[in-house]
């Protein structure tokens, strides 16, 4: 094992480490102010959902990754594997289709009082958890083509494989079979990023409204102070812009590694390194703008302040 190898096992074996403890964190955060509150706010449950999700990726995908990095190659049977990049593959479905989900919902909640969103606002509560419960229910069954195809390392030059993890590999019987895969899942993932791109858009619409209406009402000197609503969308503005920012990257650096004749260990593992971005950044993006954080550490009780940004 060269310094390089070890060098980014290290840079993985940490940002994992950090994710996984500041999810953890927003888990049980918004466990307790569930608890205290007796009520389960619709933002707190699909940001806790979006923890758990990311928690998921971070252990599943960030400690065979490390573990590979550091040399360690056949710790992972057939059985391990598939199991192993099924649940990976489980948990970043829903990291995408929570996001898209915290964006429209998001979207809903700013969007003007009219007749026409009065309806969709008060039904929009009622079906966050059936959503969630459906994010899960569509990832299990998109991506169950892990548990055929996905076994453990291969050496024989016969087998066609398509993907090699070092830890496990990923075998088709035809290129065909791999491009229609491809496919699908492309297909999912672009479908929510093109979904929460729009709902973002028209976030960033709205509050220019309403920023125009504001300064026109009080003047350049008014009050600063914006309500929770438009804190809250900019929020999830910037999850967002992270998340499709990050795609387009993963997208394009795959698509070199797919056509590169030989294949480099630079480029493989710094698409390692940044694969597991989203992850660790996002609930920073989440702790800081969330003023209910302070309750966390003693200040007041969770139930106290209900300004959930």
């Amino acid at each position: 094992m060269d310094r390089t190898e070890l060098s980014f096992g290290m840079v993985m074996l940490l940002q994992i480490s950090i994710g996984v403890l500041v999810n953890v964190f927003l888990i049980l955060f918004y466990i307790r102010v569930i608890s205290a509150t007796h009520k389960i706010s619709s933002s707190d449950l699909i940001l806790a959902h979006l923890a758990l999700a990311n928690t998921i990726i971070l252990l599943a995908s960030g400690i065979p990754e490390t573990m590979s990095a550091w040399g360690r190659r056949n710790f992972l049977n057939a059985v391990g594997c598939k199991i192993l990049i099924y649940i990976y593959r489980i948990a970043r479905g829903l990291a995408i289709c929570t996001t898209c989900l915290l964006s429209i919902f998001q979207a809903v909640t700013i969007s003007p009082g009219t007749s026409r969103w009065a309806g969709v606002k008060a039904k929009l509560p009622k079906w966050i958890l059936p959503l969630c419960l459906l994010s899960w229910i569509l990832s299990m069954l998109i991506d169950a083509n892990a548990l055929i195809y996905i076994t453990g390392p291969q050496n024989s030059s016969a087998v066609r494989i398509t993907l090699d993890l070092k830890y496990c590999s990923t075998l088709t019987a035809s290129a065909e079979i791999a491009l229609a895969i491809a496919f699908m899942l492309s297909t999912r993932d672009l479908f929510f990023v093109v979904l929460m791109s729009a709902a973002s858009g028209y976030m960033v619409f709205v509050l220019y409204r309403h920023h125009r209406r504001v300064r026109h009402l009080h003047g350049p000197d008014g009050p600063s102070r914006a309500m929770p609503e438009v804190r809250a969308a900019k929020r999830v503005i910037a999850l967002v812009t992270l998340y499709v920012i990050l795609y387009g990257r993963q997208s394009v650096m795959l698509s070199f590694i797919f056509n590169m004749k030989e294949k480099s260990p630079l480029l493989v593992n710094s698409h390692m390194v940044l694969s597991f971005t989203f992850s660790v950044v996002s609930p920073f993006l989440i702790v800081h703008s969330d003023r209910r954080m302070r309750t966390f550490w003693g200040r007041e009780s969770p139930g106290s302040n209900t300004d959930p940004s």
